[in-house]
């Protein structure tokens, strides 16, 4: 008669558990998605229908951890936390105490020290994450190696909610386009900072340890906090300012989605395993959903707003406020349509079968095979998804008029 207890089995197959009755393995989970060579620490619990782990992953080396509907791909290091429907690809890893939530992606030697909580979250190969971070809502990328990679410092938050209570805060850190090819130059987020969503960080850029910065910081540039005093002024909750550079950003950072959706379809399928690939595109269209969910939030807020302007009787600056944000509120249905629409919009075909003629004939893994590209095949792969980052965010932007317009 054969064997039912899912711990026997595993051990059968060449799963290593040094303590195996501390291992709860739920009875959902297909064991033939763990492969032989994993290791699983004591006191870890694994469930989930969907997951998935490939060989040399080590879980719970620093203490116990709990993976749920997770997809790992080989050598990821999960050392101790909590680890819920996201991606891990090869050799990425995370420290003990990490609270990793829904829809993240941390692709190749990706990861974080101890103590770092993250949710809805993209972190591009290499990218490092200090100690006591928390990095809800972010793209990061940037870096060419082990050696030269983007790096956020330890006890840093990306502010992700504002006192208006909402979260249409997603920060484009480096892009898609660019970031993928694995070429630009490193970001560096300085430890005991903060981030103020939504913002976009060019490559290069350095914002200075100990400073918390809002707003947009082009490429190549470093930002240190002003030596100013404390200011203040009333609150008014459900006033807001001016909204375009918020729901530009949230446009272009949905743009990123999207062009990296189509790269993952094209391009990362021929490298990775279904179960991964499958799991990377189901994670991107999550993640798509939540942030047309936080900026349709945002528009349903905007009535509300007009209203307290108008009966402030403020300057003739507060018109131009309110015509966008009543547009931004009426044209919702057409702008969630629009996105919508380009969510499987595949660009320029021929620069895309440029980029994947001279990939076919590589034999290597992922990342040497993109370090290994012609500079003509990088250049047209980047100009492919940036073509696809500019139509997306032009066919969204054609139905808000007045952002575009001189005031």
């Amino acid at each position: 008669m054969a064997d039912t207890d899912p711990i026997r089995r595993l051990m059968a197959k060449g799963v290593i558990l040094p303590h195996p009755h501390s291992v709860s393995i739920g009875p959902e989970i297909d064991l033939d998605r763990i492969a032989p060579g994993v290791t699983i620490h004591p006191g870890c619990r694994i469930a989930g229908a969907k997951t998935f782990i490939m060989s040399g992953c080590i879980i719970g080396r620093e203490g116990p951890a709990t993976i749920e509907d997770c997809q790992l791909g080989r050598g990821v290091e999960l050392k101790g936390g909590y680890f819920k429907a996201s991606v891990f690809l090869d050799n990425a890893n995370m420290g003990a105490g990490a609270h990793v939530r829904e829809a993240c992606l941390l692709e190749e030697e990706a990861g974080g020290a101890h103590a770092v909580g993250l949710k809805q979250t993209i972190l591009m190969p290499f990218v490092t994450l200090g100690s006591l971070i928390n990095l809800c809502d972010c793209l990061v990328s940037g870096g060419t190696s082990r050696n030269d990679h983007s790096e956020v410092g330890s006890s840093y938050i990306h502010f992700n909610y504002t006192p208006q209570q909402d979260k249409a805060t997603p920060s484009l850190i480096g892009d898609v386009p660019r970031g993928v090819m694995l070429r630009e130059r490193p970001i560096f987020l300085g430890g005991q900072g903060g981030l103020v969503g939504p913002s976009t960080i060019g490559f290069g850029a350095v914002i200075a340890a100990g400073a918390v910065f809002k707003g947009d910081l082009q490429e190549g540039r470093l930002w240190h906090a002003p030596q100013a005093g404390p200011r203040e002024r009333e609150f008014i909750p459900g006033l807001y300012g001016e909204i375009r550079p918020r729901v530009v950003n949230n446009i272009r950072y949905i743009a990123n989605l999207l062009a990296f959706r189509q790269w993952y379809a094209g391009v990362r399928s021929l490298f990775l395993a279904p179960e991964l690939t499958t799991a990377a595109l189901n994670l991107l269209d999550a993640a798509v959903d939540e942030r047309l969910k936080r900026l349709k939030a945002l528009a349903m807020k905007m009535p509300e707003s007009v209203k307290i302007h108008q009966a402030l009787r403020q300057s003739r600056k507060s018109e131009a406020l309110i015509r966008r944000q009543t547009e931004f509120h009426d044209a919702w249905q057409a702008l969630e349509e629009s996105l919508n629409a380009m969510r499987d919009h595949p660009g320029d075909a021929g620069l895309k079968d440029a980029l994947l003629q001279e990939l076919s004939r590589s034999h290597g893994p992922y990342l040497q095979a993109i370090k290994d590209l012609s500079t003509s095949s990088y250049r047209k792969g980047t100009q492919w998804l940036r073509g696809l980052v500019e139509a997306i965010t032009a066919s969204a932007m054609e139905t808000l008029p007045t952002f575009t317009a001189m005031d």
